[in-house]
Order: structure tokens, then C-alpha cells, then sequence
């Protein structure tokens, strides 16, 4: 008797392995997707700032030539 009952207690094993498997590739997609946005995020960041840096420049130029 102890041969099935070691037999029933394998299957939850069997099946516990494949869900923290499946859990722990979710986590890592979850993970690389939070690491793309943020990627994204500073990347579009970099391109407003230097985009507000040129208007910036270009009304104090046109400051400049109205104020003459």
C-alpha cells in the first residue's frame, strides 16, 4: 500500500512544479515588461525635455528680436 499511496503524493508534486514554473515565467514577463516601460518612459522624457529646451531657446530669441 505505501508504493500507491507514495504514487498519489507524486502527482501533486508533479503538478506543483509545472504552476511555480508557470508563476515564475509570469513574474519574469511582468518584470521585463516593467523594465521596457520604464525604458520607454526615460527615453520619451529625454526627447520632451531636449523639445522644451528648443522651444525654450527659440521664444527667448524671439524675445530678443522683438525687444530691439
Amino acid at each position: 500500500m505505501e508504493p500507491s499511496g507514495a504514487g498519489r503524493k507524486e502527482k501533486p508534486k508533479a503538478r506543483e512544479p509545472a504552476a511555480r514554473l508557470e508563476k515564475a515565467k509570469q513574474k519574469s514577463a511582468q518584470t521585463e515588461l516593467k523594465q521596457r516601460q520604464r525604458a520607454e518612459i526615460y527615453a520619451l522624457n529625454r526627447v520632451m525635455t531636449e523639445l522644451e529646451q528648443q522651444q525654450f531657446d527659440s521664444f527667448c530669441k524671439q524675445m530678443q528680436g522683438s525687444g530691439e
